[in-house]
């Protein structure tokens, strides 16, 4: 009758030798070279530790109604107008103000509760003998991430466009991006930027200069630009028409760069460790069968007794 294998197990063989011989020499250095070396080559491999992270977010955006506009009506001196909702600026202006009709809407598109854009229209009246042919525009916004750090700061759009001719409208499209010259933490408040871009209760003309609050706005860390605006220049304006800027403002989702904890650099760095160790212990385990299997160095084999047969022998 033939016969068949139905069922086979490993037997388990030990080797012996002194805590002073070469063989326990030989496993202090085989182990050395199984844990250590995987650590060097992930080390060395560049980015070991994980210094910097990001993630998306929608960010919580408003618009603060805060807005200052410069229309230039030519190339000389004094032909401008302006206007913002900061008192005191207007004061300043004498001549050279003007009061437009402002209106703004947000809109959540996705009903998430978080704004997605802004509409923002301004009419500004001129005299059939003025022409604008720029305008230099800045609107402020409450800008707030939940995510990971609280950061709250307060930011701007700003606007300027330039024209060789007269126009009756400047359409606007862009989107608030957000910033950074450095990662944000992964936890925490941050409210360093929570400060007025405009300092609108000043009597100074010189804190409403275009030139100083943007070089201030720039020291920061992190701000907020109006990226690719496309701007519409519109010619043609009716004697009695005002001059009219339509500015479509999306606030879109953003990756954010932050500084990630410290579990998290031990995670990142673990699993890079791991995934070279497990080659390591492969090639190891086949190193050291072989070197007792073959007697490379001097040790006494004892074929292990499973322990059924130890407890019959006990009986017995």
């Amino acid at each position: 009758m033939a016969l068949y294998e139905l069922y086979a197990h490993p037997v388990e063989r030990g080797y012996r030798a002194g805590l002073c011989s070469k063989a326990a020499l030989f496993l202090l250095l085989a182990a050395a070279l199984t844990y250590i070396p995987p650590l060097l080559v992930a080390f060395r491999s560049h980015g070991f530790w994980l210094k910097r992270s990001t993630y998306e977010e929608q960010p919580t955006v408003r618009f603060q109604h805060q807005v200052l506009l410069v229309a230039l009506l030519g190339s000389e001196p004094g032909g401008f107008l302006a206007w913002s909702t900061f008192p005191a600026f207007n004061r300043l202006q004498e001549g050279h103000l003007r009061v437009p009709l402002v209106s703004a809407r947000e809109e959540d598109r996705n009903q998430d509760g978080k704004m997605d854009m802004l509409h923002f229209k301004l009419e500004l009246p001129l005299q059939s003998t003025e022409q604008v042919l720029g305008v230099q525009l800045i609107l402020t916004f409450s800008y707030q991430l939940h995510r990971m750090s609280t950061f709250v700061m307060q930011s701007m759009a700003f606007l300027q466009f330039s024209f060789a001719v007269p126009g009756s409208q400047l359409h606007v499209n862009g989107d608030l991006r957000l910033q950074q010259k450095q990662p944000l933490g992964y936890r925490g408040l941050d409210v360093r930027y929570n400060v007025s871009v405009i300092n609108g209760t000043s009597p100074f003309a010189s804190d409403y200069d275009l030139t100083r609050v943007v070089a201030a706005y720039q020291e920061r860390n992190v701000t907020t630009i109006l990226t690719d605006p496309s701007p519409i220049w519109l010619v043609g304006r009716a004697a009695e028409a005002p001059f009219v800027v339509n500015a479509v403002i999306r606030y879109p989702v953003e990756v954010i760069s932050y500084l990630p904890g410290f579990w998290e650099m031990i995670k990142f760095a673990w699993i890079q460790y791991v995934s070279i160790l497990l080659i390591f212990l492969w090639a190891f385990e086949r190193i050291k069968r072989f070197v007792f299997q073959n007697q490379v160095v001097t040790t006494i084999p004892v074929t292990a007794v499973p322990q059924g047969e130890l407890y019959k022998e006990h009986l017995s």
